[in-house]
This record gives structure tokens, sequence and C-alpha cells, in this order.
């Protein structure tokens, strides 16, 4: 918590003051806002930030401080349990009822246990958990009441409070939330690992980053008369001999200006450092309480009355008179249950003047204590390798990293488990930890890197213990253990193959071998080796169900469904995946891998309805267990967003994709953002340019390549610029397999741009021959089953080709439609777009008409701007009236530009849809719309061949209305009618129909 010291007047801090209120003012208007304070120890970090807790609790926020230790990298998430312990016991707070709700908040508070269920989730799994359910915490707070989050000291964070800030950061969006971290910039030195996180985190917009520079020589003036006014500095004297001597020593640094001052009441001849300056004061003190202030620093910033008094082995009255003279001389603060160092400073300064065996004396006396109230294992670990007590350290180091697996903090586990292995040699066997081994201790710290993401760091680990090791069971676990970390982290196939077939070739017929044999189903999928897979697979189903191993029995079923698909048996796959989803496996991850695959098969088949049920259960699930941020919780999010793009409740997509965040930072976070795109370049939202730069620094992964510049091409095909959509095209070709079905979506995009540019020749073939093949081939053969949506790429792919040919006509057309009438209604709308203009190509009005009517009303259903703007003036080129016209074509590209590359002006008469009319006086009267539009254009100078492609009609169409045009008006020449048409004010409006 924030340490509160007595209240005074802000002192030359107000512009500082001022940036801080105005992120807050954002976040209480409903933009989440982050601030960095930095500065020099002692410059004032924490003042300020007291400031603005007191300013945001006057305004009704609900405030939460935590404060990070020197010891926090050995403790998972100190300031957020610190948070929440004092948040949570608040009487009628709403932080309490919102910690209580969550199971992995409850672990952190003291004396909490979330009950069984949790003990599925651990590592990886357990710290998505944890981050969403900060998360969810946050935001439902918020939603009552404005939120200030301080974390303090954020140089000693350990790294999962510092991966759990740059989470939130990214996160938080329209939130009522805003996050302040302070941290010394003293203290970070070019490897400290804070640095590349405040790098990360001042590129973000939401973070504003708050340097407190040393006050000027007036401003330090103010503050020591401030403080000898309250009685906190020396009396007469000093006043009298004015502050200058000080001022200038302090050099600008507060905190040592303050002490300077406190000090200059006793000392004629002033000590040389401020460490010195401090340890004489506290030489000022008696001795009992010089040595009851030497233990506090013993047990860090802060320490609890009742474990300060055992161990200082005082009585009450003795102890209360020393803590008594410690306060008032405001080297302790009193908090409602112990003490605090007044400036962190301080406590090392006091520490680091013990003498050696003092400290180890201390140590071991506080080790002891907490030992006896149950004191958390990583707190014990610390006390007894101070103390070097070695087999204690080992013991405790062991329990910390279980715990910290359990908490969610996989680094903090490795690191505990990592110490554990280097003192294990150092601890005869009678001082080791009972049921503990070597081997068991490095799997599971092999575990916990690969959690907290470092698999190349899992996997050395796991080939080192493989090279010592001599038990065929052991090796077993350990091939199966690397086999999947490898698999997970998509790197090594040939290793992940070879050590999952020697944990099959070594495992007992146990539940390890039915694991050994669907992690090699799995590897074996991996590299399309699908008969071997299914037959692993098939043997793994069977071992497991007689072993009784529930998590291989599920991740086999899923194999098995994987290759029924691939084979065609659609139906059979659905049916092994309805049995892999009936009852929990133990393992959620391979739960909602499970549940991923049971939806997304229905929507790749054409199935919506059922993909949608399914994808929203699997969701629940995700949300129930707080994993919705876990790595397939993610995947089944944008499946269910996908769902909804498709079947055109864009709507609900748009809400989904509300929590796609735009300032990404990670891989995994880059995934879920590009799909935002969909909607986002479908409705033409201005906020596409936004997210397409955040996403270009991740185009190296191919999944984000493939789903954002593929959407970044359709962005430039809508804006005009097919060249750029091409680049895009064959960016993301250069990744793809050829046998990958999702090659024909991309191949047809680039042949819509070829088309735009007119161009055909190799290229245009080649995309079509490419196309063809993904949609023929698999990775082993023919291709027994492309689904719906495939097929439907594939005739949008010919008609473009078409296209690009001059040769597209209706049924080219109406083939691309009807392909995608399974379900997929932009895509459905928008080849009926160019069904009703080959259909104007040959003459055919009314069918066109009727195919451009159902596709304007589905664009202004789904308020797909882009697309409407081209249909509105394709229908004002043919003279179609637009069924929509009081709608608006919203969010259209900027300008009116079409995907034809053209103007949008919505018709001479300003209206959209409607004919070009310009004025309508006598000499007009008699022409119909269709000889005005050809006047326009005659009257712009085109020729009739021009006229024609405009306006979807054939040349000798054209001339025929010129002719009617010439009668009618009584001219004997174009020249004539085009001054006509001047002096009526309908020339140069018909470049304005033109698409």
């Amino acid at each position: 918590m924030v340490t509160r010291t007595p209240q005074r007047v802000l002192i030359g801090r107000s512009s500082e003051l001022d940036r801080l209120v105005g992120v807050l003012d954002g976040a209480a208007a409903g933009l989440a806002g982050v601030a960095l304070v930095g500065g020099d120890a002692g410059i004032g970090k924490t003042r300020i930030v007291t400031e603005l807790c007191d300013l945001a609790q006057r305004r009704g926020f609900v405030t939460l401080a935590g404060q990070c230790a020197e010891l926090g990298d050995a403790l998972p998430y100190l300031p957020l349990a610190d948070a929440l312990r004092t948040a949570a016991t608040e009487p009628g707070g709403p932080v309490g009822p919102a910690v209580a709700a969550r199971p992995a908040l409850r672990r952190l508070l003291p004396g909490d246990d979330a009950g069984p269920a949790e003990e599925t989730a651990t590592g990886g799994l357990a710290q998505q958990r944890l981050f969403g359910s900060v998360l969810d915490m946050l935001s439902e707070v918020a939603g009552r009441h404005p939120v200030l989050f301080v974390f303090e000291d954020l140089h000693w964070a350990d790294r999962s409070t510092r991966d759990l800030l740059v989470f939130l950061t990214r996160m938080l969006q329209r939130e009522r939330v805003c996050l302040v971290g302070t941290y010394r910039t003293d203290d970070l030195h070019r490897r400290h690992p804070l640095r590349p996180v405040l790098a990360e985190l001042r590129r973000l917009p939401l973070v504003t980053a708050v340097e407190l520079p040393p006050l000027g020589d007036d401003d330090m003036a103010a503050y020591l008369a401030s403080l000898d006014r309250h009685g906190d500095g020396p009396a007469g004297a000093q006043r009298e001999r004015g502050f200058g001597a000080l001022i200038e020593r302090a050099g600008g640094n507060p905190f040592f200006a303050e002490e300077l001052l406190a000090a200059s009441a006793d000392h004629s001849r002033l000590p040389g450092t401020l460490a010195d300056l401090m340890l004489a004061r506290v030489e000022a003190l008696s001795d009992t309480a010089r040595q009851v202030l030497r233990i506090a620093a013993v047990a860090g910033r802060r320490v609890g009355h009742d474990l300060l008094r055992d161990a200082a082995g005082l009585g009450d009255l003795p102890l209360e008179d020393a803590l008594r003279e410690i306060v008032s001389r405001r080297l302790l603060t009193a908090g409602s249950d112990g003490y605090a160092f007044r400036h962190a400073l301080l406590q090392e300064a006091v520490y680091d003047d013990l003498l050696p065996g003092e400290r180890t004396r201390l140590h071991a006396t506080f080790a002891a204590l907490l030992a006896e109230r149950g004191g958390s294992p990583a707190e014990l670990a610390h006390h007894h390798l101070a103390a070097h007590d070695t087999p204690a350290a080992l013991r405790a180091s062991v329990e910390a990293g279980r715990m910290a697996s359990r908490l969610g903090a996989p680094a903090e586990a490795h690191r505990h488990l990592e110490r554990a292995l280097e003192l294990w040699d150092q601890v005869p066997d009678s001082g080791r930890p009972a049921g503990e081994s070597r081997p068991r201790i490095a799997l599971a710290s092999a575990a916990a890197a690969a959690a907290a993401g470092d698999s190349h760091r899992a996997a050395g680990q796991l080939r080192r213990l493989r090279r010592e090791a001599d038990d065929p069971v052991l090796v077993a676990e350990i091939g199966e253990r690397l086999a999947y970390y490898l698999a997970d982290a998509d790197d090594d196939r040939d290793d992940a193959t070879a050590s999952a077939r020697e944990a099959v070739d070594l495992a007992p017929h146990s539940p390890l071998l039915a694991r050994a044999l669907a992690t090699y189903a799995r590897t074996l999928w991996w590299n399309y080796r699908v008969e071997e897979a299914t037959a692993t697979a098939a043997r793994a189903l069977e071992v497991a169900q007689a072993t009784g191993a529930r998590d291989a029995e599920a991740s086999a079923l899923v194999v098995l469904a994987l290759a029924e698909e691939s084979s065609g048996d659609v139906e059979r796959a659905a049916d092994l995946l309805t049995r892999a989803t009936r009852r929990p496996s133990g393992d959620l991850s391979i739960d909602l891998r499970a549940r991923f695959n049971h939806a997304r098969i229905p929507y790749e088949h054409g199935h919506l309805a059922d993909a949608a049920r399914i994808a929203e259960s699997g969701v629940r699930l995700a949300a129930e267990t707080g994993l919705t941020w876990s790595a397939f919780g993610t995947d089944l999010r944008f499946l269910h967003y996908l769902i909804h793009y498709a079947d055109g409740d864009w709507d609900a997509a748009e809400r989904l994709a509300g929590a796609f965040g735009v300032r990404v930072g990670t891989r995994a976070e880059a995934q879920l953002s590009s799909f935002a795109l969909f909607v986002e370049v479908g409705r033409g939202r201005a906020g596409a340019d936004e997210r397409l730069r955040w996403l270009s620094r991740f185009w190296s992964d191919d999944l984000v390549s493939y789903m954002a510049r593929g959407m970044a091409a359709e962005h430039a095909l809508w804006h005009g610029d097919p060249k750029a959509a091409l680049e895009h095209v064959d960016a993301i070709l250069a990744t793809l397999e050829p046998f990958d079905p999702g090659l024909i979506r991309i191949a047809a995009t680039g042949l819509q741009a070829l088309a735009d540019l007119g161009q055909t020749g190799e290229r245009c073939d080649d995309l079509l021959r490419r196309a063809r093949h993904a949609a023929a081939n698999g990775p082993n053969g023919p291709r027994a089953r492309l689904g719906p949506e495939g097929l439907a790429w594939l005739a949008r792919a010919e008609a473009e080709w078409h296209r690009a040919h001059g040769t597209a006509g209706p049924e080219v057309w109406r083939r691309a439609t009807e392909a995608f009438g399974f379900g997929f209604v932009y895509e459905e709308a928008r080849s009926r777009r160019r069904l009703a203009e080959s259909l104007l190509r040959t003459g055919d009005r009314a069918a066109a008409h009727t195919e451009w009517e159902r596709a304007v009303t589905v664009a202004a259903a789904l308020k797909a701007g882009p697309l409407l703007a081209a249909l509105r003036e394709s229908g004002a080129r043919a003279g179609f009236r637009d069924p929509t016209a009081a709608a608006p074509a919203p969010d259209a590209p900027a300008g009116g530009s079409t995907a034809d590359g053209n103007t949008s002006t919505g018709g001479a008469s300003g209206q959209p849809g409607e004919p070009a009319t310009g004025r309508e006086p006598g000499r007009l009267a008699s022409l119909t719309a269709r000889e005005r539009e050809v006047l326009a254009h005659v009257a712009d100078g085109l020729p009739n061949r021009e006229i024609g492609e405009r306006l979807f009609i054939s040349q000798k169409t054209v001339s025929v209305h010129v002719s009617n045009i010439l009668a009618k008006l009584g001219v004997s020449s174009r020249t004539q009618a085009a001054a006509v048409a001047l002096h009526e004010g309908l020339a140069g409006t018909g470049d304005g129909n033109t698409v």
C-alpha cells in the first residue's frame, strides 16, 4: 500500500500532478489510462502518488495500492496480493465480493483455499486464469466506480507482476480504470528486467510517462520551510542561518534535504553521503530502539507488530517505548497492524550496516518465527538462504516453486525450482524434502519454464535430464513432456516426433503410455503422417480407456476426429468430438482444444448454427474456468466472432471484437486482434488503419500475416489500390503450403486485384492454378472433401479470373453467388454485386435490378459501408432507384473511393442511388432518365464506347440513345447537345455517376 506521510502542500510538482490528473480524468470518462512515474530514490514518487490517491478518493474512485519489495522477485504478485488484501477487507467495499467470486484471486489472500476444482490448472494455464480474473475484477468494479490501481516500486517487481501490468495495459480500453506504476530510474542498470518493459509500454498511446526531475532551489527552499512549519525540522538557529547550504547539498532531492534538515539540529558537521546521514540519525537512538530498528530492517520494508516483538524478544512496554522513539524521529511509520520504514532507502541503509553474523542470526530468527506462523514458502526460502541454512532453504524453495505454479506465476516457480536444483547436491539425503527427487524437481522446473513461454529453456533442461537418466520409465516421461512442449511451441518437429516415439517404446502399460501415445499421435499429425497418426491415436484411445487416463483419451479423440475430417467423414468427426467434450478430462487445455475443434468443423463445413452453439458453450467454459485468455480460450473467441461475421450478425461480432485489443505487443494478442479486421474492413471503419499499423510488427507470424495482410489487401482494394493489395497477397502466398486450403481465399483476392488492374497473363493464370491445386490436394495426395467455404472461394477465384479476361458472364458470377449461399451473408452479397453488373452487360436489366436490390439490402443491413457505396454507384449508373436510399453508407472509405478505384458521389443529384438528373427545365423534360445520363457523359466529352462501359450497356445502345437525344433536343450534333446540357446545368455531372 502507499505509505502515508503527514499531509502538506505538494511543492514543485504541479505540472507533473496535472499530467497524472489528466490520466485520472480520462479513466473517469471511460478511457483507460496508464501512468509510469519515474525518478531517483527520494525524489518524491510516493508523495505525488499519495496526493493522486487522495484526490481520486475524493472523486469517488476505488483505490487499490500495492508495493513491491526487494525480495519481491521471489514473491509472485506481491503488489497485487498487497492491494487485494487491504481492499477486500473494507466493509461494504466493492472489491471484496469481486475477489470472493474469483478463486484465482482468493488464492492470493492469506488463509484462503480456492478448493480442489482449481487444481486442474497450474503454470501457464493458472497464469492465464489469474490475468483474466484480474481484468474481469477490475472491469466489474469499474462498472460501478472508477478504479485507481497503484503499483509501487516496480524496479523490484517479479516477472509475473511485470507481465500482469503489460497485459492490463494492453487489454484495458474503455474501462474506467487508471493504472499507475512507480520506479527508481537510478536503479535501472542496462540489463535490468524492467527496462524493456518500460520501453514497450511507452510506445502505447494510453501510457503517459512522468519523470520527476530534481526540485529547483526556490521549490527546495519552500519545501524545507514547509517542513519547519510542520515541526519536522530544527528550530530557530537553522531558520536564522537559512537553507542555502542544505539546498546546495541536497541537489534537488526532497528526501535528502529532509534528512539534512533533521540531522542539522544535532550535528555541526553533516555526513558526506545520504547513507551516512541516515545512519547518523539511527545512531542517535537509544540502544534498545536502535536494535529494534535493525531487527525491523531484516524483515524488509514492513513488519507486523507481533512478529517484530517476538524477533526482538522484548516485553510489551520496552518494545513500545523503543517504537515510540523510532516513530517520533520519523524513521518508521505506524500502520494498523505494524510498521513501515518511512523510505526504502532508510531500510536499505540500516540493513547494509548490519554485521555479517548479526544479519545471519536475525534471518534465522525470522525464518523460525515465520515457520511457526505458516509464512509463505518464498519468504521462508529467502530467510533460510540468508541464514545459510541450506537444507531448510532447499525444502522451502521446492515448496515455493510448487506454490508459485499453482498461483499462476510460472517464471517465479522456475526460479525457485532452479534454486532447489542448485542446492540439491549440497544437502545430504536426510535433509532433502520427503517424496521429492532431483529428476522430479527438474521435470517441474522444465514445465514451469515452458509455461512461462521459454520453451527453449524447457527443452534444453529436459534434454540434459534425458542424458543423465537411466530409468526407462523416467526417460519415457521426459520424452513425452519434451515432445509435448515442442509441439505446443511449434518447434523442432523431428525431435518432438523422435522423443514421443522413444516414450512410447519405453513406457509400461499405464497412463504414461496412454499420454505418450496421444502425444506421439499429435506429433505425427503435425508432420502430415495421417495414417500413422490415426493408428497411433486409436491405440492411445484403447490404452487410455484401459488405464483411466482421461486426458489422453480426450487428446486421442481429437486426433481421430481430425483424421476423419481429412478423409471426408465430417459426421464421424463430429461424433468423436462430442465424445471428447462430454465430460471433463482433468486437463483444461485439452478440454478447450476439443471444444474449439468441435465448433470449428461445423463452421468450416457450413453448419453455422451448430458451430455458433458449440463455440458459445466453449467460450462459456473458458470464462467459467478463468481461461478466457488462454490459447484455446482465445481461439474459441475468435471462432465465435468469425461465425457471426459469416452468418451476418455483425453487431454481435463487433461486440466480441471490442475485447480484441488494438495496441498489441505479443504474438497471441496480434493473432486475436487480426480477426477484428473482418468487420472493420467490411464496414470501412477508420480504426482499421490503426489496427493494421500495430499488426504490421507481427507480420512475420504466419497466422497474423494470413489474417491481417489478407484483410489489408481487401482494405487496399476498397480504397482503389490493387497494387498494394497484390503486395500483401504475394507476401502471404510465400508463407503458405501449396495444399493449404486457406490459399484459395488469398488467390481469389489477388485475382480480384489483377481484374481491377485489367491484367492477365502468367501471373493471373498462376493464381488460379494455385487455388485449384489447394482445392484438389491435401498434404498426402488428393483431398477427400473441401468444405463449402473453400468451394465458394474457388468459385470466386474462377469468376475473378474471367473478369480479368473480360469473359465473366452471369453464369460465372451466379455460381460464385450460390456457392456462398450456405450462410456466408457478406460474401454472397459481394458476389451478387458482380452478378448484377454482368447481367447489365448482357442487357437483362430486370434480372440485374433484382440481384442488385438484394445485394443492396444485405449491405445496408450489415452496415457494410464500402460495399454499399459501390452498389449505390453501380445502381446510379444503371438508373436503379435505391431501396435503402434513406440509409447512409456508413464509414465508406475516405473520399468515397470504391473497389474499382474511382470516386463515389452518389449521383449528380447528390442522392446515392438516384440517376443523374441535375436541373430538369423544359428542354430536358422530354428526355428519359437514361437519356439524361447519356447526355451528361456526352457533355463531358466521352465517346460512345466509354459511355457504354460506365453505364453497363453496349456501344450500339449508346448510339441509339444519342440519336434520340439529338432528335428530342432539335439539334444536329453532339457538340450542340453538349451546349444545351451546359445551358441547362447538366454538364459536368456525368462523371459523378461513374464507378
